[in-house]
């Protein structure tokens, strides 16, 4: 009969262990984030603010706001949907808002081609805050302790342009009690196989 593996349940068991602790972690984040989706859903209905704002919080989201863009220096294109749902390209500009200030993000409106060349020269902006897209994959995102770019989502857009979409608290996710039960059915998973394995090795 072979001898039992000391040191292999050891490692086997610090990482059951991880597995239970991240599904524990996913829990919490589950019960914050419940919170936060309740203070998104007021945020729609409190007054405007001035945007953007130092220190960057996603307390602020969906949040009525407005900015003044001195100059559009950078835009690109992403695929997206307008306010009607049509699928559409979004027209977003990267701003100067000062010598010394943060640069302002914003969303202008969604154009029907791709090869649309806005015309938009900045100026005052009203809209709503929302995140910026962020092309992180996803492991890298939910263990990064950097926050999400935040940009102003234009409410009227800009001339010429399809209304972008409203405020959509679908759009936050909530996804951490899926995380949570798929880390413990990895602790248990793991446990079963290498109780299994210990046990045909002990019979050997």
């Amino acid at each position: 009969m072979k001898r039992f593996p000391i040191v292999a349940t050891v490692l086997v068991g610090l990482a059951i262990a991880a597995m239970i602790a991240l599904g524990v972690w996913q829990l919490q984040r589950k019960g914050e984030k419940e919170a936060m989706l309740v203070r998104l859903s007021a945020n729609r209905g409190l007054p405007p603010i001035a945007f953007p704002r130092i220190p960057v919080d996603d307390s602020l989201l969906f949040r009525r706001a407005s900015a003044f863009c001195l100059e559009p220096v950078s835009f690109r294109v992403e695929g997206g949907r307008n306010a009607r749902g049509g699928v559409g390209w979004r027209q977003i500009a990267q701003c100067r808002t000062g010598a010394e200030g943060p640069g302002l993000t914003v969303q202008i409106g969604v154009a029907q081609a791709p090869d649309a060349k806005p015309t938009w020269r900045g100026g005052e902006v009203t809209g709503y805050i929302t995140h910026a897209l962020d092309h992180r994959p996803l492991i890298a995102s939910i263990f990064s302790s950097e926050p999400k770019t935040l940009m102003l989502m234009a409410d009227p857009p800009a001339p010429g342009l399809d209304a972008n979409p409203g405020p959509d608290l679908s759009a936050v996710p909530n996804n951490h009690l899926a995380y949570a039960v798929q880390w413990f059915l990895f602790a248990l998973v793991a446990a079963v196989i290498y109780a299994i394995a210990v046990r045909r090795r002990l019979k050997a």
